[in-house]
C-alpha cells in the first residue's frame, strides 16, 4: 500500500496559517456539541408537547399534533433543511427575509441547521412520549380524575411523571441520532465536525487521518452520552416495569 500515514498533520500550520489543522477539528467539534445540545433542547420541549396532544381526548388537537408528526417524520431530513435554509427566506415577509439573508452566514446555517434537526427530531420524541403516555394503565387517569385534579393537572402530576421515566431509553436514541444526524447539516455550508473533516482532506490529503479523527470524536461523544443517559435510567427507573427491579 502506498499510503503515507502522518499523524502529526494535525500539529501542523492550517491553511489559512493561523492555527493548526487540530484547531479545525476542534472547532468542529464544538459546533457539533452546540447545535446538537440547542437543537435537542427544541425538540425535547416540542416533542413533549406534540405528545400530550396525539393522546388528549380532543379530536381537533390530537388531529393537529399527528399531522404534525407525520409532516416532519415522513419527509427526508436533507429536504427539509433545503427548505428551511433556501426556501423558507424567500416565503417570510421581504424585511424579514432580508434580515436573516444579509446576517452572518454562520448564524444563517446554524440557525436553519438548528430548527430543522430540532423539528425533524421532535416529531420522533412525540412519538416517544405518545407510547409512553399510552402504555400507563388506564387507572392512573381515572384515579388523578377521581382526587379532583383538572385533565391537565392529571398529566401534569400523575401521568407524564411516569410517563417521561418509562421512555428514557428510546430517548436515548434519540438523542445519540441527533448528534449523528448533525452531520447533513454540512451540505448547507455549516463548518461542524464531518465538515471540518472533509476540509482538512482537502487541504492535506491525508483522508484516513482525518476520518479516523472524526470517527473517533463522534464515538467519544456517543459513549459520553449513554455513560450519562445510562445513569439517568438506573436512577429513574420505575420497578415492576421495564429496566426496573
Amino acid at each position: 500500500m502506498g499510503y503515507q500515514w502522518n499523524w502529526g498533520v494535525f500539529m501542523q500550520p492550517s491553511g489559512t496559517g493561523d492555527d493548526t489543522y487540530l484547531s479545525w477539528m476542534f472547532a468542529g467539534f464544538q459546533m457539533t456539541i452546540a447545535l446538537s445540545l440547542s437543537a435537542w433542547v427544541l425538540a425535547l420541549i416540542l416533542g413533549a408537547l406534540i405528545g400530550v396532544l396525539r393522546t388528549v381526548p380532543n379530536k381537533a388537537l390530537a388531529g393537529i399534533a399527528t399531522a404534525y408528526v407525520e409532516l416532519f417524520r415522513n419527509i427526508p431530513l436533507l429536504v427539509q433543511l433545503f427548505i428551511w435554509y433556501f426556501v423558507l427566506p424567500e416565503l417570510l415577509p421581504e424585511s424579514l427575509g432580508n434580515a436573516f439573508k444579509q446576517s452572518n452566514p454562520i448564524m444563517q446555517q446554524f440557525l436553519a441547521s438548528m430548527v430543522c434537526l430540532g423539528l425533524f427530531t421532535s416529531a420522533r420524541v412525540a412519538e416517544q412520549v405518545r407510547a409512553g403516555i399510552n402504555s400507563l394503565p388506564k387507572g392512573q387517569k381515572n384515579a388523578g380524575l377521581a382526587l379532583g385534579f383538572t385533565l391537565p393537572q392529571t398529566y401534569r402530576f400523575v401521568m407524564l411523571p411516569m410517563a417521561f421515566r418509562l421512555v428514557v431509553p428510546p430517548l436515548t436514541s434519540e438523542f445519540l441520532n441527533i448528534f449523528k444526524n448533525s452531520a447533513v447539516c454540512s451540505t448547507i455550508g455549516l463548518l461542524e465536525l464531518a465538515a471540518q473533516g472533509r476540509q482538512l482532506v482537502d487541504y492535506t490529503a491525508q483522508p484516513y487521518e482525518s476520518f479516523i479523527a472524526v470517527t473517533v470524536a463522534y464515538v467519544m461523544i456517543n459513549v459520553v452520552i449513554m455513560m450519562l443517559m445510562r445513569r439517568l435510567e438506573t436512577k429513574v427507573a420505575v420497578p415492576g416495569y421495564i429496566g426496573g427491579k
